[in-house]
């Protein structure tokens, strides 16, 4: 039996009381060295990790980093081939971590893999089954509330969903660590895309099964924190990675999108907040740190751009269709 180590799993932590033993359990006798990162919580559950988990490195921080300054202090803590990423409310099935490395062993080319990730109170339901971006500037699960029976074969994807997924060490040190100004939500999103930018590819892996209880810490689908980070990171998203024509040339799909998040949300009371989000986002974008991260823009990496804006309006088909 195969027992070396390749795999550091990195979960972040935020008053995560009601969760974060049953995720924990679930990852005894999995092959890899875990790092719980505490965002200050103050619910006691690190205190439960060092008292029952005390094999599990923890790392507690002094206030809430979010879920990007959590995941980045674990991935620098880490020194193993893979990191793998894991939400606090989420439970994995025996066999989990050798199932995530086993594709990206027999192929460098692969950044990324995202987890079969079922609902965790109605698990022949899909959650999500990798993550996809649209010429709309909407980002979306596949499968999502979908029978699971329908997700079991391997496919490519646009980026890993951050709630369960893989990632090869040398290429986040190479492309950069999960970018700290989305605090939370996109962030994977982001970083999906920015390695197809060079030219890395992320890939869905049903073999390997978690059960997702889904907004553990904000404690619901919609809510005024979720809709305000995430609107701002749908604006920043865009700028950080396209080009000005590539922009230009899906404007008016962008404008489409954002127009119709806005009146969704406008029907479910967050009218008002989404659309100071999207300010918020067009402030981010023109200040330094913003401006910091963009990715900037290689001659050697058009064709990659290429391949990514027929993803873009092919994916548009897919969501628009159901």
């Amino acid at each position: 039996m195969n027992t070396q180590i390749y795999s550091t799993i990195i979960i972040p932590n935020y008053n995560g009381m009601d969760y974060i033993e049953k995720c924990l359990d679930s990852l005894r006798g999995e092959p890899a060295h875990v790092i719980v990162v505490d965002n200050g919580s103050g619910d006691g559950s690190p205190e439960l990790v060092a008292e029952k988990f005390p094999e599990i490195e923890l790392l507690r921080l002094d206030r809430n980093y979010g879920f990007c300054g959590a995941v980045n202090r674990g991935v620098e803590r880490a020194k193993t081939t893979y990191v793998i990423l894991l939400n606090n409310d989420t439970e994995a099935e025996r066999g989990f971590v050798r199932a995530l490395e086993k594709p990206l062993q027999k192929n460098a080319r692969v950044f990324s893999g995202s987890a079969c990730i079922r609902n965790l109170r109605h698990p022949e339901r899909i959650d999500d089954a990798g993550d996809y971006y649209c010429a709309l500037g909407w980002a979306f699960a596949l499968g999502k509330d979908k029978p699971t029976r329908n997700y079991q074969k391997p496919r490519a994807i646009f980026a890993a969903c951050g709630a369960a997924a893989i990632y090869r060490r040398e290429i986040l040190e190479r492309i950069g660590l999960l970018d700290e100004n989305h605090f939370a939500y996109l962030e994977d999103i982001d970083l999906g895309y920015r390695a197809r930018i060079y030219g890395y590819d992320n890939i869905y892996i049903p073999t390997a099964v978690v059960s997702h209880a889904g907004s553990g810490s904000t404690g619901s689908r919609y809510n005024q924190f979720k809709v305000d980070l995430t609107s701002r990171n749908s604006v920043y998203l865009i700028y950080k990675n396209m080009p000005l024509p590539q922009i230009l040339l899906n404007f008016p799909f962008l404008l489409a999108g954002f127009g119709i998040k806005a009146l969704f949300f406008l029907r479910k009371g967050y009218g008002r907040t989404y659309l100071k989000g999207c300010q918020k986002g067009i402030r981010l974008c023109a200040s330094r740190e913003g401006r910091a991260h963009r990715v900037r823009f290689r001659r050697a990496h058009i064709p990659s751009y290429v391949r990514i804006q027929l993803e873009l309006w092919r994916n548009l088909w897919y969501r628009l269709r159901g």
